[in-house]
């Protein structure tokens, strides 16, 4: 008896050796975050998703979370193995940051709450079902079309026309619906507008030198980067091709502000990412998604870059500055 007591308690202090060990309790939560690709803007979504988890009390420095962040550099087939690898492990909730990624996760898992960001609503990705719903694991922060026509329309207020017309450029990414939608709602605006809009089609970032060189020949007075990942991954040679042939850039991201484009109006990519974060948080400490949706994102606002506003001589009320 006194053999079987001794035996009891050297399992008892081997099973607490090793949860100390692992630096997780048994009851802490396992979260997996994929960005689809390498990106200094779209980062801060994921840096608002951890702030509100922590803010929430998860945080991976006071031992009550544990978190596997992987990216894929924009690469497909990497997407799928992290995904693969996150369906295999026991995880709580995965978060998804841009359109690629919350696609690729929603295509695979079934069984695990996915929470988006970065990414458009279910509705223009059709993602809903023969029911119209959205999948039922989809959760987190979405944003619709409708604040485009606002960003848009800050080219008609802000930039005066060489000819007789506004001219205004755009690519789109042909393979990504949300942004073959964003062109069409904007050459529908454009033709309300008075504005005569040319867009240049394109599959990857890959060819945005030569796409972006072809439309500069048209004399477009301004360029807007529509919202897609194409344009997040070529935003460096978009801005160039355009800075050389002297034509402002404008955006619906924020983010892109900061990256040389003369000014936008749109999400504000830190809190999107926080926003999922605070709903990814809700579910870990109610464990019921039952009143959990795709929530639109609710932080817009309106940013100019003083250089880029002083190259090209405009100014900008009610906008804010990014810092320079």
């Amino acid at each position: 008896m006194m053999k079987m007591y001794y035996s009891l308690i050297t399992l008892f202090v081997s099973l607490l050796f090793f949860t100390c060990q692992s630096g997780k309790r048994p009851e802490t939560p396992t979260v997996g975050f994929v960005e689809a690709f390498e990106d200094a803007t779209i980062s801060q979504a994921y840096q608002g998703f951890v702030a509100a988890l922590r803010d929430s009390g998860y945080s991976e420095d006071a031992g009550t979370l544990e978190l596997i962040h992987r990216n894929a550099q924009g690469d497909a087939s990497t997407l799928n193995q992290i995904i693969s690898y996150f369906n295999s492990q026991a995880l709580d909730l995965i978060g998804t940051s841009t359109t690629l990624a919350t696609v690729a996760a929603i295509q695979r898992i079934t069984d695990i709450p996915v929470f988006q960001t970065v990414t458009a609503m279910p509705d223009i990705l059709g993602l809903q079902g023969a029911d119209g719903l959205p999948p039922a694991n989809l959760f987190g922060t979405g944003e619709n079309l409708n604040y485009i026509d606002t960003s848009f329309a800050v080219i008609t207020e802000t930039i005066k026309p060489a000819g007789n017309q506004l001219t205004v450029g755009m690519i789109y990414n042909q393979s990504e619906p949300q942004s073959v939608d964003a062109y069409e709602r904007l050459d529908k605006l454009a033709g309300q507008l008075g504005v005569r809009l040319v867009a240049l089609p394109l599959n990857s970032s890959a060819e945005a030198q030569l796409v972006i060189r072809s439309l500069l020949s048209n004399n477009i007075d301004a360029f807007f980067a529509n919202p897609d990942n194409t344009v997040f991954a070529a935003f460096e040679v978009i801005l160039k091709n355009c800075s050389d042939k002297g034509v402002p850039v404008f955006t619906s991201e924020a983010g892109l502000v900061a990256r040389g484009a003369v000014a936008a109006y749109g999400a504000d990519i830190y809190q999107w990412g926080y926003q999922s974060g605070a709903q990814a948080a809700t579910y870990l400490k109610s464990g019921s998604a039952a009143d959990l949706k795709v929530d639109l994102v609710k932080t817009r606002k309106r940013v100019y870059n003083p250089e880029a506003a002083r190259t090209y001589g405009l100014t900008f009320t009610g906008f804010e500055a990014v810092p320079e």
